[in-house]
């Protein structure tokens, strides 16, 4: 069983940056996929970014170049470094996870994909 729990979220002004943090409690190896979702009251959630144990990273286009997600293995940690926000980055933001039990993969972000799923931290971006 994994286990996640994220923080770093809050309120910043158009322009800003934030760094999410995802711990990771349980077992875990660099065969998973790592990814941040979020989500808008009364839409679905969308992935951001995904990360494999390989280093390999996939964003959506509307955060490339904006967002980054990195992975500190010494302290079982992801991280989303969230810079130049926009009003329209407002959301609550997921850590999720899952084991691709492959060394080498290139992780989607389909929601349906990940089977571990953090609480959800709250971004609020204003004009």
């Amino acid at each position: 069983q994994v286990q996640l729990v994220e923080s770093g979220g809050g309120s910043v002004q158009a322009g800003g940056s934030l760094r999410l943090s995802c711990a990771i409690f349980g077992y875990f190896d660099s065969t998973y996929c790592m990814g941040w979702f979020r989500q808008v009251p009364g839409k679905g959630r969308d992935g951001v970014a995904s990360m494999h144990g390989d280093g390999t990273t996939t964003y959506a286009e509307s955060v490339k170049g904006r967002f980054t997600i990195s992975q500190d293995n010494a302290k079982n940690t992801v991280y989303l470094q969230m810079n130049s926000l926009k009003p329209e980055d407002t959301a609550v933001y997921y850590c999720a996870a899952y084991q691709a039990r492959v060394s080498y993969w290139l992780c989607g972000r389909a929601p349906s994909e990940y089977n571990y799923w953090g609480q959800g931290t709250q971004v609020t971006v204003s004009s």
